[in-house]
């Protein structure tokens, strides 16, 4: 019931000299998605963007924040050493589908920089570790969600001005070289 509930449980068990076990109690923990994160998702999505969770915890934990986020995709119980190798595997899944395809990654722990590392595109909270910061090739000076999709618009935008002033130019140099 509480793994159903998106906790993770963890038992205490007493050991008798004999060797027999007794179960003494359990201890389910949790965690709350961040404040705007629902939020984040929506964006993110409304953008065209997929988006999938990657997390060491188990998979009925994962199932209840992902479901509670929206998220339909869930990868669970991925070892820290693993990270990168999913990321690689989205990575190729991607490309099979769109040859523009990229693959992002979001994280704050020592855990994720692995995959933070390995993916093409990677934000790190600056409220995390510092190995993961400097693992990603992009730190969100707060620890807010929402942040994503406003710096993946930020670049779109400033991809189009870059396109805009080379046709610009190009077009100047047309013009002008034989004038």
């Amino acid at each position: 019931a509480l793994q159903s509930a998106g906790r993770s449980v963890s038992w205490v068990i007493e050991t008798a000299a004999d060797g027999s076990h007794h179960a003494l109690g359990l201890l389910g923990f949790g965690d709350t998605p961040k404040p705007h994160a629902q939020d984040a998702i929506n964006t993110l999505t409304a953008m065209g963007i997929q988006s999938v969770m990657l997390t060491g915890d188990n998979a009925g934990a994962a199932a209840a924040i992902a479901q509670s986020l929206g998220i339909t995709r869930v990868i669970a119980e991925v070892l820290p050493q693993d990270k990168a190798q999913t990321i690689a595997s989205l990575k190729s899944e991607a490309a099979r589908q769109s040859a523009s395809a990229t693959v992002a990654m979001v994280g704050d722990g020592i855990n994720d920089a692995p995959a933070l590392a390995a993916a093409d595109v990677s934000f790190a909270m600056a409220t995390g570790t510092d190995v993961a910061m400097q693992s990603a090739g992009i730190t969100l000076m707060r620890g807010d969600p929402g942040l994503v999709p406003a710096a993946i618009e930020i670049s779109r935008r400033t991809v189009a001005k870059i396109r805009q002033n080379l046709f610009w130019a190009f077009a100047y140099n047309i013009i002008g070289i034989p004038l």
